[in-house]
């Protein structure tokens, strides 16, 4: 598969036509004529939620930080690095490897919108970083030179660099399930782990910091998993038994790497944490987010921390943000039945 045709005057594509990928788009980002309503949607909650790094008060936390055990400083030093990175390795994979393949200018434009969001949590955490820290790079760096989190980087990156190269359908459905899992499954030991520090009352502006960035970070999961379920109706001979297998063996691979990431952060010493409940919230989001692209739940377990979701949520919004299920999510108003 060739990558998409950005000027295609000759196109004769109509809109219902249209693809996610493998179509012939004239590539006009066209917000009066639409084939995936569900683009629009979340094209106008990225816009009206949009927010800036500075807007957060880092203070408390420059203070707060001095005062942390051993353990937490340890623990919110290397939930920063695996962020900076995941965000970083995001911010450019969206462009280089997924929005060339993708035909459906609407879609295309989410995506844009969404590589700018990474960029913009990258500059949340360099705020984050220069509030706590006089060597920056002493965090910054922890991503080359902590073996755990670099064992988990390595197989994240390998994945893409796997789905890349020489791109078939088959490769890019794979992709946009790796996509999911990244934004549903990657980022939350490590957005947690903040929340706990905030229940206890510390570090109230970190806390603060990532609910935005979790915020953003749902968008991102609906548009790949609306990415997903549109080609399931469009290619179902795609979605063989030979991919739903390799799909679960993605989750369960992610799932292992996730839960055993989140344990070696805490090390037993966060209180509300333990290796079991880490794994079992990890189990959780994922069978929720299997079940969101049409495949029945891998492990059947029940959220064991149900405070996280009321702690991620914003005082004005009612938001089940580990669920996706958005009531009012974004500064505006918007239905999210329409996803």
């Amino acid at each position: 598969m060739e990558r998409k045709t950005n000027y295609n005057p000759d196109s004769k594509e109509s809109l219902n036509d249209r693809r996610v990928f493998g179509g012939n788009s004239d590539g006009m980002i066209n917000f009066t004529r639409m084939k995936y309503q569900w683009a629009l949607n979340l094209w106008d909650t990225m816009e009206a939620n949009t927010w800036f790094p500075r807007e957060v008060q880092m203070t408390g936390d420059a203070k707060d930080y001095k005062f942390l055990t051993p353990a937490e400083k340890r623990m919110y030093d290397l939930v920063l690095s695996q962020l900076i990175f995941m965000d970083s390795l995001q911010t450019n994979n969206l462009m280089d490897n997924i929005n060339p393949y993708i035909t459906a200018p609407e879609i295309n434009a989410c995506l844009a919108r969404q590589s700018y969001e990474e960029a913009n949590h990258s500059k949340s955490y360099a705020v984050m970083v220069e509030s706590i820290s006089d060597n920056t790079d002493l965090i910054y760096d922890m991503w080359k030179n902590d073996a755990k989190l670099r064992e988990k980087n390595t197989y994240i990156a390998e994945v893409y660099k796997n789905l890349s190269g020489e791109i078939d359908d088959r490769k890019i459905l794979l992709a946009l399930f790796a996509n999911q899992i990244l934004e549903g499954l990657y980022f939350y030991a490590g957005f947690a782990a903040i929340y706990a520090l905030g229940k206890s009352g510390k570090m109230l502006g970190s806390s603060q910091m990532i609910r935005f960035i979790q915020r953003d970070e749902v968008t991102h999961l609906l548009l790949f998993q609306n990415m997903i379920n549109s080609v399931r109706k469009e290619r179902p001979d795609l979605f063989t038994d030979e991919v739903e297998q390799t799909v679960r063996a993605m989750f369960k691979k992610a799932v292992d790497l996730e839960a055993s990431w989140g344990a070696y952060i805490t090390q037993g010493q966060i209180l509300g944490f333990t290796d079991g409940i880490i794994r079992q919230y990890i189990e959780y989001l994922a069978d929720r987010r299997l079940e969101a692209v049409g495949y029945k739940p891998e492990y059947g377990v029940k959220h064991p921390i149900p405070w996280v979701d009321g702690y991620a949520s914003f005082n004005d919004q009612r938001t089940n943000f580990f669920e996706g299920n958005v009531v009012n999510y974004s500064k505006g108003s918007i239905d999210f039945d329409d996803f």
